[in-house]
Order: C-alpha cells, then sequence, then structure tokens
C-alpha cells in the first residue's frame, strides 16, 4: 500500500520556488535512514544465512528470501505471495528492507518485535508452516549449522536463538543514500527542480502528515478508503506502510491491486485526499518518489525482474 488516511486539505503549491536552505533542511518532518544499530557481526552473519535457508519452511520447499528477494526490492512482483499450500497469501507482501524502522509490523500492527515478526511468519500455515522447536532441532542436526550457533550464542540452536538470529540480520537490512537523503544532507544538487516540486507537494496536500519520520511511514495506524474506495475493504484500519524504495516494489496498496506507482498516487489523492491530482502533480509527486530509493550493500535497490 503506499499510504493511507491524509486529513489536510488538498491546496495547490507553485511548482516554481526556489531550494530550501539547509536550514529549512533541519527542520523538515523526513530524516535521513539512520545507521543500524551494533549488533555481533556472528549473529548477522548466522542470521544471512537461516534467511535463505529452505530448511526454515515444514517441508524444506522454501526460506524468507522466497517472498523477501533481497536481490531485487525486498519484497516479489505478486499481488499476492502463494502459501505453502499453494494457495494466494491474503495480503500483499511487503518489503523487508526497512522494516526494522516500523514501529510496527504487518498489515495490521498486530506485532511489536522483529522477534515476534519472525516468530509469527516461522508457524504460520500458510507461511512457512514450521514449529521452531523442531526447526532448531533439525537446524541443530547440521554439524556446521551447530558450529556456527556456538559461535555466535555459546549454544546450539533454540526457539529463542534462532529467531534472534533471523531479527539481528533483519535490523541490518536498511537502505541508506537515497537521493533525497542526500538533499537532507545537505546537497542541494541531489535533487532536480520537479522532484523539488513533488516534494513540496509531498507536504502541501497532506500526505506527510502520515509518511513522514526516517521510514517515510511506518510509524502509525490509519483508516484507509476515507472519502472514496482505496482498495480491498478488509482491513480498516492499517499500518501506514514506508515509502522508503516505493519506486521499486510494485504492486501497490495491501491487496496489490494498484499496478503502478502513477495509478496509486492517482488513486490514494482522491482516496485519502477528495483530490482528483493533475497529470502533473502526479508527475511531479512520482518523480519524489523515485528519489526515496536507497542503497543495499553499494548498490541501489532494484525492482523485480
Amino acid at each position: 500500500m503506499l499510504g493511507s488516511l491524509q486529513l489536510s486539505p488538498a491546496t495547490s503549491q507553485s511548482l516554481v520556488q526556489p531550494p530550501e536552505s539547509n536550514s529549512t533542511v533541519a527542520e523538515e518532518p523526513i530524516t535521513p535512514i539512520p545507521e543500524p544499530p551494533a549488533i555481533d557481526p556472528l549473529k548477522i552473519k548466522l542470521g544471512e544465512r537461516l534467511f535463505g535457508d529452505p530448511r526454515l519452511s515444514h517441508d524444506n520447499s522454501r526460506s524468507c528470501s522466497s517472498c523477501h528477494d533481497l536481490r531485487t526490492n525486498g519484497a516479489s512482483l505478486k499481488s499476492q505471495d502463494v502459501g505453502i499450500d499453494g494457495s494466494s497469501l491474503p495480503l500483499n507482501t511487503p518489503t523487508i528492507f526497512n522494516a526494522a524502522l516500523n514501529f510496527r509490523f504487518g498489515w495490521e500492527g498486530k506485532l511489536r518485535t522483529l522477534e515476534s515478526d519472525a516468530k509469527a511468519a516461522l508457524e504460520n500455515p500458510e507461511v512457512m508452516g514450521v514449529g521452531i522447536s523442531a526447526l532448531a532441532e533439525k537446524l541443530g542436526a547440521d554439524p556446521d549449522m551447530h558450529r556456527e550457533f556456538m559461535a555466535a550464542y555459546g549454544s546450539g540452536p533454540d526457539a529463542k536463538n534462532v529467531v534472534d538470529a533471523l531479527a539481528s540480520f533483519e535490523r541490518t537490512l536498511v537502505t541508506p543514500g537515497s537521493r533525497f537523503d542526500r538533499w537532507l544532507e545537505g546537497d542541494e544538487a541531489a535533487l532536480s527542480t520537479e522532484e523539488l516540486d513533488g516534494y513540496r507537494l509531498f507536504k502541501s496536500l497532506g500526505c506527510v502528515s502520515c509518511h513522514q519520520g526516517a521510514n517515510v511511514g511506518g510509524n502509525l495506524f490509519e483508516r484507509h478508503g476515507i472519502f472514496h474506495p482505496l482498495a480491498s475493504p478488509k482491513p480498516e484500519i492499517l499500518r501506514v506502510p514506508s515509502l522508503r524504495n516505493v519506486a521499486t516494489t510494485p504492486p501497490y496498496f495491501h491487496d496489490g491491486s494498484a499496478q503502478t506507482l502513477d495509478d496509486a498516487v492517482r488513486k490514494m489523492g482522491l482516496a485519502q485526499l477528495n483530490s482528483t491530482l493533475t497529470d502533473q502533480q502526479v508527475k511531479a509527486i512520482v518523480g519524489y518518489l523515485q528519489t526515496l530509493t536507497g542503497n543495499y550493500r553499494g548498490a541501489p535497490v532494484g525492482p523485480s525482474p
């Protein structure tokens, strides 16, 4: 989903204004992505190995990376990914990139920590369908895996440290270095005039009332479809998604019903702002959103092939 409830009036903004000064940048409602916390590199390495290990599913058929592709956008191109039983999952898979910066996890925000989110995915019969104690026993039977757990935790795999290793790795999956972050940090040449116009519209139209902070969202709940229907009516209340790397993560909304960013912006304007955005406004806002694409391990986050 691109966003949720916006209550600010849909005021227009001139598309020709001088760049903000550095003092104004310091007061912006969006902040650059912070550095990841200091974590034991052995735990990170182990978590990365687990993230790509199909043994985390009960039938050894899929790993976390099956739905969260770290080589591309941290998600997939599907409106709904397929469950372990072959059925469609009920909601679009959000990207794992920058998920650690969210205040709650999952579209409905029912989970409060990365650890609880990882545990829920492992135990969900539609996703991985594995008992964590049984998983720990399966991993412990692998001598190499057992040695890695001993090095990182001083003991073999168990229900707690399997989840902790996954969460430790996921906390490193941040994507700094976007052009917009460079602009926030004082590089006035990082954005074009049209991209700055798009950011001003993003603020003046009210989008920033829900999409703000380091993750450009992810820090409050809102109702969707305030003025007009937006997507599938259920769930009614959602955690506002992050817009980081949004240009790389189609399709959009919790049901994956918007196939392009242009379409998503138009629908959000009408459903949440009761505003029919002009082609010029949509182009400018999309241009701004494209500047939110950051880097993972030195390379720009890219769309799925």
